[in-house]
């Protein structure tokens, strides 16, 4: 038997302030309108933020995103459905990507939805980056006042096009969405950057998290722009 084809997209759409009673209300009704559609094995809306304190203070209500891992031949369906198009219709601007995953570690709501990897085809090609994690409720603070000093190492990254922080609740469940230039510049952050290897090590000594994710994507198609205060 032939084995299906899948793929993991991500949108992300810029919308005005007239529009923002539309966003929480599509929130709770595409969740469960995506999870119904044909060949969609996993799906999240999300809030955006800037992700330099992963806190409230951090949300934007202006941009809202969508992960949904489908099968490739009903992308284009998907993106022609009412789901898609009703948040286009009320963007100013939309940024979509198709993304291949090769490697995934974790979970992201006790599945590993990225498990589909295959090798990368080449090591010139743009990446991407999803980090995703749950936060244990008393560890909050604690994990708020670690991560300005990755942020800030993440921002000044060499090769890194953009990024933002992702959510799905205001407080608990945060997580990041990067683009980059190669997977030598995710590799040289993820493994060489100081910050990042405290971080990792606070991780293992505290435990923050009670369930975290971190997944590596090959671009395969880019439509739109997404800027960010990194990216300018």
């Amino acid at each position: 038997m032939k084995s299906v084809e899948k793929v993991t997209v991500a949108y992300f759409f810029t919308i005005e302030s007239k529009s923002i009673p539309f966003a929480f209300l599509s929130m709770a009704l595409d969740r469960v309108r995506s999870r119904k559609f044909t060949g969609i094995s996993f799906s999240k809306l999300l809030g955006t933020g800037s992700g330099k304190t992963f806190t409230p203070t951090d949300a934007d209500l202006s941009r809202w995103g969508m992960i949904v891992v489908i099968e490739r031949d009903r992308l284009e369906e998907f993106d022609c459905s009412s789901i898609v198009v009703n948040w286009r219709k009320r963007a100013t601007s939309e940024f979509r990507v198709v993304l291949s995953p090769i490697s995934s570690h974790g979970l992201w709501a006790k599945v590993n939805p990225f498990d589909f990897t295959k090798p990368i085809s080449s090591p010139d090609v743009q990446v991407a980056a999803i980090t995703r994690a749950r936060i244990k409720w008393q560890k909050n603070f604690t994990f708020w006042g670690a991560v300005p000093p990755v942020v800030t190492d993440l921002h000044n990254s060499p090769g890194l096009i953009a990024a933002i922080g992702i959510g799905e609740a205001p407080i608990g469940l945060q997580g990041t969405f990067s683009l980059w230039a190669s997977a030598g510049a995710l590799r040289d952050f993820a493994y060489k950057g100081q910050a990042h290897q405290v971080a990792i090590a606070q991780t293992e000594k505290i435990g923050w998290y009670s369930e975290e994710l971190f997944a590596r994507f090959e671009v395969l198609d880019i439509r739109g722009e997404i800027t960010t205060k990194a990216s300018k």
